[in-house]
This record gives C-alpha cells, sequence and structure tokens, in this order.
C-alpha cells in the first residue's frame, strides 16, 4: 500500500466494523442467512441451505428448528445438545442433486468442533416442496 493511499485511508478514520458472519459459513449475517429459516420467514431453497441452516442450528441450539427440518420417518423425540459441544466451522465437500428441480439430494461436509470434526454424507428428500434432512452417514 502507498504512503499516500496510508494516509487517505487514516483521514476518513478507521474502516467500518465487519458485521459477524453466519455459523454456516457464508458472509452474511445469521440474521440475514439462516436465521430467517430459523424464524419461519423462508424456507431452504436447496439440500445444501438446508444442511447450512441446520448446522447453524446446532451451533444455535435451535431444537425445534432441528426437528421440523427432520423427515417425519427418521426424526427422533427430541435432540440432545452436548453442553460442552463448541462448533468451530463448517465446509461443504460435495453436493448432489438437491436444488428446486430435484427431489432428493445429498450433502457432504465436515463440521468441526473444539477437538475434532464429524465427517458426514447427508440424505435429504423434499415434502410438500419443503427440504427435510432424512438421516446422515458418517465417513472416514
Amino acid at each position: 500500500m502507498s504512503r499516500r493511499a496510508s494516509r487517505s485511508r487514516q483521514q476518513h478514520g478507521p474502516a467500518p466494523a465487519r458485521k459477524p458472519s453466519c455459523p454456516c459459513g457464508l458472509a452474511e449475517t445469521y440474521d440475514a442467512c439462516c436465521g430467517r429459516f430459523h424464524r419461519g420467514e423462508a424456507a431452504a431453497p436447496t439440500a445444501e441451505s438446508l444442511m447450512r441452516s441446520r448446522y447453524s442450528a446446532f451451533v444455535k441450539r435451535d431444537e425445534a428448528y432441528l426437528l421440523r427440518t427432520w423427515h417425519p420417518r427418521t426424526r427422533p423425540p427430541r435432540v440432545e445438545f452436548d453442553p460442552g459441544m463448541r462448533w468451530t466451522g463448517l465446509e461443504i465437500l460435495a453436493t448432489g442433486e438437491g436444488t428446486a428441480f430435484h427431489a432428493t439430494g445429498t450433502v457432504t461436509f465436515r463440521a468441526s468442533f473444539k477437538g475434532g470434526s464429524l465427517h458426514e454424507r447427508s440424505r435429504f428428500e423434499r415434502i410438500d416442496g419443503a427440504w427435510v434432512y432424512v438421516h446422515g452417514e458418517f465417513l472416514d
């Protein structure tokens, strides 16, 4: 950076504070990203966006959203959260189908937590137009 650019920036004050990104890893704020799905203002349009919103729901410990977006035939009666679990990041590794033009989809991801990570391929289906989580397969 040139001295001139450096001085110019200093004269205009510090750079604006960056808003925190959504826990799912996208740059939008939580409220504009996964928060709108959690609040019921919108439905996740793809299997990947549902996967991201479910990860964020685990971070936020939003049991109601997780149960609402779980397929009825595989949904547990409740979600047990480990009080010591601290999720630290989500990496989407692959997707298969899962768009508005599909009835099913898969998302392979790595979810990191303090002390390790979880590698899974999740399967999703659409019920009445809405994506729901069916089940996951742990990968090595």
